[in-house]
């Protein structure tokens, strides 16, 4: 495969996942991962396909994440580069690929971070649609809130990309933003 596209990464990653939480988590960093495309120039869908795929032997491997992707993604021709930011985006919990690449440390970064902006839209009547940062903002900083989420580690990815929590938050809020429906955020749920 010449590249990988969003409609492939979804037919790739629904041989191995079928629970809809897993799914939906899918949908978020996809969403997330296109608004950091976009904010660096690069391509959309690839990097939403990176996204859609990164979390692709969880399901079946929990214990081993990322132990079942690296071979089996080569195997189906997805990129080398592809193959690199997925296992990347592990570094340092169960991999020791270093994200090099911005694709790499956006879906270090954004991985954790979607999982805040999805409970912190849940949490609002209408749901991510008319979220502004300064909210989102308020729960970012109360460590109870959505505590299973990695705050550490999503301010490590903030550094390597050089860029501020404030300002990849309100790029992953946008991205999510123009993906409401799909991620069940608007408030209607």
């Amino acid at each position: 495969m010449e590249k990988l596209t969003l409609e492939e990464a979804k037919r790739i990653n629904a041989t191995m996942v079928t629970e809809d939480h897993l799914i939906l988590h899918a949908a978020n960093v996809s969403a997330a991962m296109g608004a950091m495309a976009q904010h660096f120039g690069e391509d959309q869908e690839e990097w939403e396909a990176v996204g859609w795929l990164h979390d692709f032997d969880y399901e079946k491997y929990p214990e081993e994440h990322l132990l079942h992707t690296e071979e089996p993604l080569r195997e189906l021709g997805v990129p080398e580069q592809d193959v690199r930011a997925i296992m990347a985006h592990g570094y340092g919990i169960c991999t020791d690929v270093e994200p090099l690449t911005n694709m790499e440390k956006s879906l270090f970064t954004v991985d954790e971070l979607t999982g805040i902006v999805q409970a912190a839209a849940r949490m609002r009547p209408n749901g991510i649609t008319d979220m502004e940062l300064k909210s989102f903002m308020k729960k970012w900083k109360d460590k109870k809130f959505a505590a299973k989420c990695d705050r550490p580690l999503i301010l490590k990815g903030c550094d390597m990309l050089g860029m501020d929590i404030k300002e990849v938050s309100a790029i992953v809020i946008e991205g999510m933003k123009a993906h409401a429906e799909e991620l069940r955020l608007t408030g209607k749920e």
